[in-house]
């Protein structure tokens, strides 16, 4: 079974007029994983805490969410970075590595990503069409870009920052960043101080 859709004819437009937008998600990109670096640094005190499973997430753990956000930017890097023509699967997924279990590690392997989408987003084509395959679970085919796919990498962060909330609430573990797991458009509709939480025009 298969879906196709080609991308709006206005955001191809909207990327070429407007240079600042890949200053922009790179810089949401880096944002949301710099929070979770900041998590690391400043609100676990042991790495027994990454493995602590949810009771209201079952089978779910603070490092199983850190490594699954951060795997969407790495195989969206290792895409872009592939010859053409690119071809994109999220369902592909590394567990049980090191950045599950240890704190030291986590921090490595996020800011290595950070670092990643520093040297390669800039120059690469954010209208590069790649084909994206996932389950759902019946097997689809989508077509999409690459600055489509780098917003949906940090949207899909947030999402699983506010799980990490979740999971740290029930340690009776205070998150420092009052805006950890909260999307930018809420930031911005709430009015609440965040870099996540500014607009720089209006829509």
């Amino acid at each position: 079974m298969s879906l196709t859709s080609q991308p709006l004819p206005s955001m191809t437009v909207q990327l070429d007029e407007n240079a600042t937008n890949v200053k922009d998600l790179l810089f949401v990109s880096q944002t949301v994983l710099q929070q979770a670096v900041d998590l690391l640094d400043n609100d676990l005190k042991e790495d027994e805490q990454l493995v602590v499973t949810s009771k209201f997430l079952p089978g779910s753990t603070i490092g199983k969410h850190l490594r699954h956000a951060r795997d969407h930017f790495e195989l969206l890097i290792n895409c872009i970075t592939s010859p053409p023509p690119y071809v994109l699967n999220y369902d592909v997924r590394s567990r049980n590595t090191p950045m599950e279990t240890s704190r030291g590690a986590a921090r490595s392997a996020l800011l290595e990503t950070i670092q990643r989408l520093q040297d390669v987003v800039p120059t690469s084509n954010w209208n590069a069409p790649i084909t994206l395959n996932a389950v759902t679970p019946f097997p689809q085919t989508f077509q999409t870009t690459f600055a489509r796919e780098l917003w949906f990498g940090a949207l899909h962060c947030v999402h699983h920052w506010s799980m990490v909330r979740v999971i740290a609430g029930e340690m009776n573990m205070k998150v420092g960043d009052d805006c950890f797991g909260f999307a930018p458009s809420t930031l911005v509709a709430s009015g609440r101080e965040h870099s996540l939480g500014k607009t720089m025009a209006k829509i």
